[in-house]
């Protein structure tokens, strides 16, 4: 396995110790992962217990049909089909957070609507030991009822109780879980829609969560001329001429002796009128007509008018009423999209030249499940076919396109997918901004850190300050926690040959793993967790208190502290080889990190896992950091990849180490080797050796050269003269 073998040679380049515990580990504990069991007849039956019924499964796709049993008088009738029962990792396997799919049963009946949602495996970090399971039930249970016709958005339940008729939902998602939620969503609409367009005749083309929508409201009185003038009335006309050169050169050809004859005649003129638009069905329609084609048509659905003038119909002289037409055909996009005959009374208001037995008109309706965006060009074509022949004729056909384009005044165009990480980062438009800035500055801070580091005050202030920031909007507000979660996750998806596009749903995550990765080449690892880690900061202020409070502080011999240092790459290759094992160990393995309890829950979790972050912090305020500097898996992974970078950039003098150890004795990390290097793989960039290094009351050699170059004033002795008294 390339992932494999690749770990062995990262972990096999590392010193002493941490090298052999890492290749140990891995050589230990890597095997197959285990696959998800999935469901049988017998086990779907025990979700959908009778009047229901579960039939055999689709040889061709991985659903099983539902039937209900009906009652009657006469009793127990033949079983009807009333949907399908699938898994959505059959058809949409969405990566979560952990790098393994979410698993839904859902069960979608014959008109898109979901009749349940359950779930059947799920490793969301959130959701395992965080949270708990609960509110992700509770949230997927939201969807029964719901269609996927409507356009279904995470926010706030405001809409419930109309939500069966509304084409757009609000439901409620879960504090905390916003990105898993998201998700979930895709996951489950995804899946929804390949099924509901493999069996329930939906369109193969837009999703319907990004079609545009017709402005129900926009109503103008107008008669025919305006609603021409505004764009609103879309014609073709044919003259015998333009069928007689389509036909050229085919068996068809001369076949039509009144085209011969006049061929500047009019061949058929078609029209098309988008009745879903207010301005044009209330003012062709009658009252009557309006209000019953309103009661008719379901949220999703449209309706044209289409009409005829000439000697040629769209409808030939054996078409039945409520049938496919046999002429005219609609497609979008190159999909075809059925029209569906619906009988309207009363004449609609047709301009006055359109009256007469040539005028042929007729009222079509598309489903919501067709999908159909009226933000898009809609391509009507009108068929003609000739024939060549007696007995057994050749036949010729050529079809005449009407292309309708709603103008953009009476639509409102698709928003952003909801499904998917683009709403995402559009509702955190001003978090991504802040975080940005945040985050440039911190840039300039160690790019330039002259200006910060003249003053060890105003150091400690700016640092404070930014961690505080880190802390609380990045950490706890924004939820922007980089963990070995993300390592574990990105391998699991790989492995499974997955894209990592689930990443993308939490925008803080996206953004700060780019700044990590740039500063791990220029800086080495220490930017993030000296900077950016808000369990970090969190520690740096337990440390803080615990001075305050006068507790013993306690630092580890140089030996010991280098020693426990290896420790945090073993709990690293521990951790990593979990991946590849199975996914349970792997959500149990990296609650190593108490990253989930005290940044992402809050301390809201479990008393075993509050209790093991209370004990880290507490660790960390009698040993600074300590977590940080010995177990941190994260701060391995990053010490490892940060082995690239392209600058020692922190100041060092030639008396640093020898023999001047100012910098060492006061590097809270331990981070300032007895030579005077600094060690980057353990480096906070804290900045606290170069408010030293600047300063020449700090600074040893600075101290020493100041007191040399002092120039002590030379004051001239006064030579005794006569008139002071004394004897020649």
């Amino acid at each position: 396995m390339p992932l494999v073998r690749f770990a062995i040679k990262l972990f096999s380049r590392l010193p002493g110790l941490a090298g052999y515990l890492g290749v140990a580990s891995l050589l230990l504990l890597v095997a197959s992962s285990a696959h998800a069991v999935t469901l049988d007849r017998e086990k779907l039956a025990a979700y959908f217990p009778e009047p229901l019924i579960v039939g055999e499964k689709d040889p061709e796709l991985p659903v099983w049909p539902l039937f209900r049993q009906m009652r009657s008088d006469k009793g127990w009738g033949d079983p009807v089909a009333v949907g399908f029962a699938f898994e959505s990792l059959d058809f949409a396997p969405v990566p979560g957070f952990s790098g393994t799919p979410i698993n839904l049963l859902i069960a979608l009946d014959n008109m898109g609507k979901f009749l349940d949602v359950k779930v059947l495996s799920q490793h969301e970090p959130v959701f395992v030991e965080g949270l708990g399971p609960a509110p992700l039930d509770k949230f997927v249970k939201q969807y029964k009822g719901l269609g996927i016709t409507q356009s279904i958005k995470i926010g706030s339940g405001l809409n419930k109780a109309g939500q069966a008729e509304s084409a757009n939902v609000f439901i409620d998602g879960v504090a905390k879980a916003t990105a898993s939620t998201r998700i979930v969503n895709q996951s489950l609409l995804s899946a929804a829609l390949k099924v509901a367009r493999a069996r329930l005749g939906f369109a193969l083309g837009t999703d319907p969560d990004l079609v545009g929508r017709i402005k129900t409201h926009l109503y103008q009185p107008m008669d025919f001329p305006a609603l021409e003038r505004a764009g609103l009335v879309t014609r073709k006309t044919l003259l015998n001429k333009d069928v007689e050169a389509a036909f050229k050169g085919t068996v068809g050809e001369r076949q039509d002796k009144i085209a011969r004859r006049d061929p500047d005649a009019v061949f058929t003129q078609l029209m098309v009128l988008y009745l879903n638009v207010p301005s044009v069905g209330r003012n062709v329609l009658s009252d009557k007509a309006w209000k019953y084609l309103m009661g008719w048509i379901e949220p999703g659905d449209h309706a044209f008018l289409v009409a005829t003038r000439g000697r040629y119909s769209f409808v030939s002289d054996n078409y039945i009423a409520g049938a496919v037409p046999d002429r005219l055909t609609l497609t979008q996009s190159g999909l075809p999209i059925e029209l569906r005959d619906l009988n309207i009374e009363g004449t609609p208001k047709l301009p006055a030249d359109w009256s007469g037995p040539d005028v042929q008109w007729r009222v079509f309706k598309v489903i919501s499940q067709a999908s159909l965006d009226p933000s898009q060009p809609l391509d009507f074509a009108l068929s003609v076919t000739r024939e060549k022949g007696q007995m057994f004729p050749e036949k010729a056909r050529k079809d005449f396109v009407l292309k309708l384009r709603l103008p953009s005044d009476y639509f409102d165009v698709s928003a952003s997918d909801n499904k998917t990480w683009h709403a995402l980062w559009t509702d955190r438009v001003w978090e991504i901004g802040v975080l940005c800035a945040a985050l440039a500055l911190l840039t300039v801070l160690l790019a330039r850190p002259k200006w910060v580091t003249a003053s060890p005050r105003r150091m400690a202030q700016v640092r404070t300050a930014y961690l505080l920031f880190t802390l609380g909007f990045i950490g706890w507000y924004a939820q922007g926690q980089l963990s070995i979660v993300n390592f574990t996750a990105a391998i699991q998806a790989l492995r499974a040959g997955r894209s990592l596009d689930f990443f993308l749903y939490d925008p803080m995550t996206v953004l700060l793993w780019a700044y990590v990765v740039i500063s791990l080449l220029l800086w080495g690892r220490g930017t993030f967790c000296g900077w950016l880690c808000p369990f970090g900061a969190l520690q740096e202020f337990i440390a803080k208190i615990a001075r305050a409070l006068r507790l013993p502080q306690r630092r580890l011999h140089t030996r010991t502290d280098k020693r426990l240092k290896y420790l945090k790459y073993g709990v690293l290759a521990v951790v990593i080889a979990m991946p590849f094992i199975s996914a349970p160990w792997t959500d149990k393995a990296v609650e190593v990190e108490p990253f989930k309890t005290a940044i992402t829950l809050g301390f809201h979790r479990s008393w075993p896992f509050v209790l093991w972050a209370v004990a880290l912090l507490a660790f960390s305020a009698f040993v600074y950091r300590g977590f940080c500097r010995y177990l941190c898996p994260l701060g391995a992974g990053l010490a490892v990849l940060g082995r690239v970078r392209l600058l020692n950039w922190l100041p060092r003098r030639a008396e640093c180490g020898q023999p001047c150890q100012t910098c060492r004795h006061r590097c809270e990390y331990q981070a300032i080797e007895p030579q005077g290097k600094i060690d980057y793989d353990e480096c906070f960039q804290c900045l606290d050796c170069v408010v030293i290094y600047e300063s020449d009351k700090l600074c040893t050699p600075l101290i020493i050269q100041k007191r040399n170059s002092r120039v002590v004033p030379v004051q001239p002795v006064p030579v005794p003269t006569a008139a002071s008294g004394t004897d020649a």
